[in-house]
């Protein structure tokens, strides 16, 4: 099924793992070996990749890169607690079949002649009437696509399994319509922030990868290449500071987005240099709990 695809694709998005993180770095992504090579395995093996780790550590904005890396279209589904098929794979325009019901009813007052059952059935079950939501749009596509499902350990067991038969052959059943194929493999990134263990079958239909809080170095190329601009003291500042917190026992770690609003912060207010003063002033940038700010506020006084 997959070969069938790749072989009516006739393309592969990435040349090599290099060319994943040249492509990346142009998104403004910042890649390390671990996550190019398995975006790379991703691409050239049709199969879907489960990203987890902490909340802010670039998981979303993976997908994102990916999509403007290779010029495709990104469609996001957005999980969360009771979210069902009807807003995730598709839905009946219940509203417009009625009308037509109602429609074709008068007709047939009108013109002495009425429809069967069947003929009704057929017509207002038709494509005319069919809602598509985020993963049928990215089975149906015929352009290129980057399907991305964020925070799927939010969603109800019943709810993950209804992936499984698009992460395995990347096709959907409608009873009305029949099974519908896609033309091309899209690229698939889920994302999932621990809140719960995922089942262990939609596991093996994906590639893990866990994207963990980046090193000092890397974060400081991170900084570098999203805040134009600062110096390249004030960035060693800032993520040392940030990582040195990091290692506190704090209710919710800074996120590389929040390490980039404070970067963008303390530009925007002509600061130079990071005093203690300054980092409490503006500890809530990368805090967003009293508790954890007070605790930084003492650490950063002594």
């Amino acid at each position: 099924m997959k070969e069938d695809l790749e072989d009516a694709n006739g393309t592969v998005r990435f040349q090599s793992v290099d060319d994943v993180k040249d492509k990346l770095a142009s998104a403004l992504y910042l890649s390390n070996d671990s996550i190019a090579a398995t975006v790379y395995l991703a691409d050239r093996l049709g199969k879907p990749v489960l990203v987890e780790g902490p909340a802010g550590t670039g998981k979303t904005e993976l997908a994102k890169a990916v999509a403007i890396a290779t010029g495709a279209r990104l469609i996001r589904l957005q999980c969360y607690e009771g979210l069902d098929e009807s807003k995730a794979l598709y839905e009946w325009n219940y509203r417009k079949q009625l009308l037509r019901i109602q429609a074709q009813k008068v007709s047939d007052e009108i013109g002495g002649a009425s429809q069967t059952w069947s003929e009704v059935e057929e017509d207002i079950f038709s494509e005319e009437f069919l809602l598509t939501r985020p993963l049928l749009e990215a089975i149906r596509a015929q352009d290129k696509v980057v399907l991305l499902i964020d925070e799927v350990d939010r969603v109800e067991i019943e709810t993950e399994a209804l992936l499984l038969e698009i992460l395995s052959d990347y096709q959907v059943s409608i009873p009305e319509l029949g099974t519908i194929v896609a033309s091309q493999i899209p690229m698939v990134f889920l994302t999932s922030n621990n809140t719960r263990e995922l089942s262990e079958a939609l596991k093996r239909r994906c590639l893990f990868l866990h994207i963990d809080y980046p090193d000092i170095e890397r974060e400081r190329q991170i900084v570098e290449s999203r805040v134009p601009g600062i110096k390249t003291e004030l960035i060693d500042q800032i993520v040392r500071l940030v990582n040195s917190i990091r290692q506190m026992e704090l209710k919710k770690k800074p996120s590389v987005s929040e390490t980039l609003d404070w970067a963008r912060t303390l530009l925007v207010l002509g600061i130079s240099s990071i005093d203690s003063n300054s980092a409490k002033d503006t500890l809530s940038l990368l805090l967003k709990y009293q508790s954890d700010i007070d605790k930084a506020s003492k650490e950063l006084s002594t």
